[in-house]
């Protein structure tokens, strides 16, 4: 039997398959799946070098699904292969049986790809689109910091390629020379609703990646020699190395190839079931009799394996103190000034990481001098683990998904205000267990002048829903964290790369006193009683935690004995905090400089839980803000200067002035 042969024969088995395990689940894509039935036999029956049994071998070929809701024939495949599934590294071999629990509530073999869910077979969940060519490029610049030689393939549909991050990615992956990154765009010219538009057909496309400075090759998608063509010279410029120039191959397909019955509009998310489907597999047996002999498949198709890997992570090394680091960049004036920018602690810290961890790369969005992570980069002993992304901060979040699941740990760092961008992003990547940091600097109100098209207001808020929930580890989904001053910057830095999971950590602009010192720990889910007295309990976090200070010395001149409490971390230690409460006859305030729903909302939340008599009042910004010369300016404002703050803690205490 010839290879193409060999190769059609494997795809009708794979539609075949795949119709029938979205019938069994009542749910799925296979008109999409078999728009892929080709390229998928290919690749993991041939092309890819990998294991099957073992998915996750370091120097494997990798491929990624961003159109996730093709994932029926990569099941279907998988289940053929016997390709090991299984969570925390206990595989055993993917079955039919397996296959047919596509969907099931208790099954691995989940809607759109997760590996969480026991399929490692995948490096990071997709499904909602646009995103995967990103991981695949994150994907790449791990195995190139690792020196492992391997491609990563990224199938994407044409409908989705309308979303602006793929061309995000494609000018990424130019820019950084990924030559081992292959897109793949399935054009079979359906979306959900409709035909895609002609602006996504493969032709145009084609014109895009080779203005971008791609060799496009345009093929049709069930031609099996077509396929391998295409995929050859793909590996042949990736050996080129930054020699080459990215290959993409752009293959004009048929959603529901093979079935005439299940082809053209309507039947995208919809399973052939009934009559339909005994009539869908009739039509595909009788193309297997035109298109393949009655012979056995033979040697045709070979999965060859990958080179032996012998990389190893080298183990983190302990960082220095604050003070220590700062001394050793040659900042120990700026140290005695007893005032520094939570924003450039945290360049600091990234760097002192850098040099201890060699496992911390960092990604910026064309804002390095304003986060600091230049300091990382500037290093020649670390600039090769700094990756500037542009102003693209979904690709970079992507990125950063696919560099965790290379063994990274990737710092992303942007204004705060950006992040939201890429809320969808992030929320994917928890959804992996990506290893991803976020630092949002510019937090809060600190733009002032800059007005609130530069303020981050509702990320504390949007953040903290994750950390309401558990991931698959049994861990928040998220933490947030709100550095007061330089040394809390440094030391919760220091624990988030230390932590596997998703952190977000908000900076602030403005230079700003020192509250604590070197012997100060900093734990994720922590916090710190800066004062204690007995009238009333303020909470507050980051900035405002300096107006609250000052807000104590003029409650102190009032007679009113109040405590403070630095909520640095979001989930808390809600016994700790609830102690220092009843201390203050169970009066609290708190203080942000956020709209509603971050810090104000948790505490509320953690006193309702606790069913004891507690009053609670929040402030924080209620209106929307403008542009003001000073944070000051801003403050008074929007009343939340210290001021405010002392009358309103006066106000809960019935006292008429302070």
């Amino acid at each position: 039997m010839s290879f193409a042969a060999a190769v059609h024969a494997k795809a009708i088995q794979l539609d075949r398959t795949s119709l029938e395990i979205t019938a069994e689940a009542g749910a799925g894509h296979p008109t999409s799946a078999m728009s892929l039935g080709h390229i998928v036999t290919v690749l993991m029956y041939h092309s890819m070098r990998w294991v099957p049994s073992h998915p996750r071998y370091p120097s494997s070929d990798r491929l990624v699904l961003s159109e996730g809701h093709a994932v029926p024939i990569v099941y279907a495949a998988c289940a053929d292969l016997g390709v090991g599934i299984g969570k925390d590294g206990d595989l055993r071999p993917m079955t039919m049986d397996d296959a047919m629990t596509l969907r099931d509530i208790e099954s691995p073999i989940d809607g759109h790809p997760n590996p969480v869910e026991g399929f490692p077979f995948f490096d990071a969940a997709t499904g909602s689109l646009g995103m995967g060519l990103s991981v695949a490029a994150g994907l790449a610049l791990a195995a190139r910091h690792d020196q492992i030689d391997k491609q990563v393939y990224c199938i994407i549909g044409d409908g989705e390629s309308r979303e602006g991050q793929v061309w995000e990615a494609v000018d990424f992956i130019v820019d950084h020379q990924l030559t081992s990154v292959v897109p793949i765009f399935n054009c079979n010219s359906f979306g959900q609703a409709d035909r895609v538009s002609n602006q996504q057909s493969s032709g145009v496309i084609a014109k895009k990646l080779e203005a971008a400075g791609f060799i496009a090759q345009v093929i049709d998608g069930h031609d099996p020699d077509a396929i391998l063509a295409a995929v050859e010279v793909a590996r042949t410029n990736a050996e080129k190395g930054a020699q080459g120039c990215p290959v993409a191959i752009v293959a004009d397909t048929i959603k529901g190839w093979g079935s005439p019955i299940c082809q053209g509009g309507g039947w995208h998310g919809k399973p052939v079931t009934g009559e339909k489907l005994e009539a869908a597999i009739d039509e595909l047996e009788s193309l297997r009799n035109q298109l393949t002999s009655t012979l056995s498949i033979g040697d045709e198709l070979t999965i060859y394996p990958p080179e032996e890997s012998t990389h190893e992570s080298p183990a983190p090394a302990d960082a220095p103190t604050f003070s220590e680091a700062m001394k050793q960049f040659d900042m120990s004036s700026t140290l005695a000034t007893g005032k520094f920018a939570t924003r450039r602690a945290f360049g600091v810290a990234l760097r002192a990481l850098g040099h201890v961890n060699p496992s911390v790369v960092v990604l910026d969005a064309d804002v390095k001098n304003s986060t600091f992570t230049e300091w990382f980069g500037n290093d020649r002993d670390l600039a090769d683990r700094m990756y500037e992304c542009k102003i693209a901060e979904q690709n970079m979040v992507s990125v950063a998904a696919g560099l965790s699941a290379g063994d990274k740990v990737p710092f992303t760092a942007t204004f705060a205000k950006f992040f939201a961008r890429s809320y969808d992003q992030i929320e994917l990547a928890i959804n992996s267990g990506a290893n991803v940091k976020m630092v949002g600097s510019h937090s809060g109100l600190g733009p002032a002048s800059d007005g609130p098209s530069q303020m981050a207001l509702s990320d504390v808020s949007w953040f903290r829903s994750f950390t309401t929930t558990k991931d698959h580890r049994g861990n928040p989904a998220c933490y947030v964290l709100q550095p007061a001053d330089a040394f809390a910057a440094y030391g919760l830095t220091q624990v988030m790369a230390d932590y596997h999971g998703a952190c977000y950590m908000r900076t602030a602009r403005p230079d700003v006193e020192f509250l604590y010192d070197d012997s100060t720990v900093f734990n994720l889910g922590g916090l710190e009683v800066l004062t204690r007295g007995r009238d009333l309990l303020i909470v507050s976090a980051g900035y405002m935690l300096h107006e609250c200070n000052k807000a104590l010395e003029l409650l102190d001149k009032a007679g009113i004995d109040a405590s403070l409490i630095d909520l640095y971390s979001i989930p808390f230690d809600v016994d700790a905090l609830l102690d220092v409460a009843n201390e203050n006859g169970g009066m609290i305030l708190t203080v942000e400089d956020n709209y509603g729903g971050g810090i104000g909302s948790a505490v509320a939340d953690a006193v309702t839980e606790s069913g004891d008599g507690f009053t609670i009042e929040q402030m924080h910004v209620r209106s929307i803000p403008k542009s003001a010369r000073t944070v000051d300016d801003e403050l008074a404002h929007l009343g939340l200067r210290s001021v405010d703050v002392a009358r309103r803690a006066a106000r809960m205490l019935g006292v008429a002035t302070v």
